[in-house]
């Protein structure tokens, strides 16, 4: 039998962050992922501290963002890969009550460090902008599909990955660690995504699943470098590239492509860009989403079984310091955030 600190369940944003952290303080560990179900893979990977439809800062968005950039240029240098890419958003402002609203949030103590003080006007005759746009500093986006095939590339020479389903009912918790077939561990953490609706031991009630679905254009006529925010996110990805979404339907655990989605997407496209634009493919992904919108973090009635999970739209930006939380928790006694606290839905 295989001995190790950690099982890890889900290969996903948060999969990837826990094993960091499980790696820097030198705990060996073992991942069960098949490499099929990540919302991760799907998504636009951008990363923002800022609520752009309303324009207020994110829960603790500067603490994650100040744990993210470091970390993501950690595991860059480890892969030797650039994932990574410091690109601002651009967000499209409607009206003058959006231009007023902008300068008066930028002005903010909590903002000002993340939204620009002056409207950029628009000099791009592809984009529908008369108003301009307000620049949101300090974000960007990473290559989640490059960085996910590396990562799993990496744990496999290491001997740590088992890509295989992980079935439930093999599990048995003992009372100072937990067993799975031919390995045994001090504890496990189950960073499953939407897929933790199948898991037994995960209280389900409070989880809500988030379908999106993105298109891929070619519009060789956009001719933009920045992240452009409107009704939806466009996202550049280099000759004449781009990646746009993204829907939300919620409740809907399907990864299939729809033809509604494709026609709201291209709508909405439509009123953001004038240039030819041409649909080159749509993928779908299911969000790991919460009711109160925050992540679910911790153990309910068995201390050796973890969830990292819950991690919604901003799991880019928050995976990296809600896994240090979670190993904080797990190894040093630390106690987590009451607000990503799994108990706190115990009543």
């Amino acid at each position: 039998m295989k001995h190790v600190d950690y099982i890890v369940v889900g290969l996903g944003m948060a999969g990837i962050a826990f094993c960091e952290t499980l790696q820097k303080h030198n705990k060996s560990f073992v991942v069960y992922d098949t490499g099929s179900n990540h919302s991760t893979l799907v998504s636009g990977g951008v990363f923002n501290p800022v609520v752009l439809k309303r324009f207020t800062a994110v829960w603790k968005g500067d603490a994650f963002l100040q744990k993210a950039i470091p970390f993501y240029h950690a595991v860059s240098e480890r892969l030797q890969l650039h994932i990574l890419e410091k690109t601002p958003i651009y967000r499209v402002l409607n009206n003058i009550e959006e231009q007023n609203d902008w300068l008066v949030s930028s002005d903010k103590k909590a903002l000002s460090p993340f939204l620009s003080s002056e409207i950029i006007k628009n000099e791009n005759p592809s984009i529908k902008a008369p108003y301009g746009f307000g620049k949101v500093l300090q974000c960007g986006r990473i290559i989640p599909s490059k960085m996910i095939e590396s990562y799993r590339e990496l744990l496999q020479k290491n001997d740590e990955l088992i890509t295989e389903e992980f079935e439930h009912e093999h599990l048995h918790l003992q009372g100072r660690g937990v067993s799975y077939k031919d390995v045994s561990a001090k504890k496990i953490v189950f960073a499953e995504g939407a897929s933790v609706v199948k898991n037994p031991f995960f209280p389900t009630d409070n989880f809500v699943g988030n379908k999106g679905e993105y298109l891929i254009i070619k519009a060789p006529k956009l001719k933009c470098d920045a992240i452009l925010k409107g009704p939806l996110f466009i996202i550049p990805f280099g000759n004449d590239t781009y990646k746009v979404g993204a829907t939300y339907s919620r409740d809907d655990f399907s990864k299939n492509t729809t033809e509604e989605a494709r026609k709201v997407l291209a709508s909405k496209l439509e009123k953001m860009i004038s240039c030819h634009y041409e649909i080159v493919d749509q993928v779908a992904g299911v969000r790991p989403t919460v009711k109160d919108r925050k992540p679910l973090l911790g153990n309910l009635e068995h201390e050796n079984l973890l969830f990292l999970n819950g991690l919604g739209t901003r799991g880019i930006l928050m995976a990296p310091l809600l896994a240090q939380w979670l190993f904080d928790y797990s190894e040093n006694n630390k106690s987590l955030p009451y607000e990503v606290n799994l108990a706190r839905f115990k009543n």
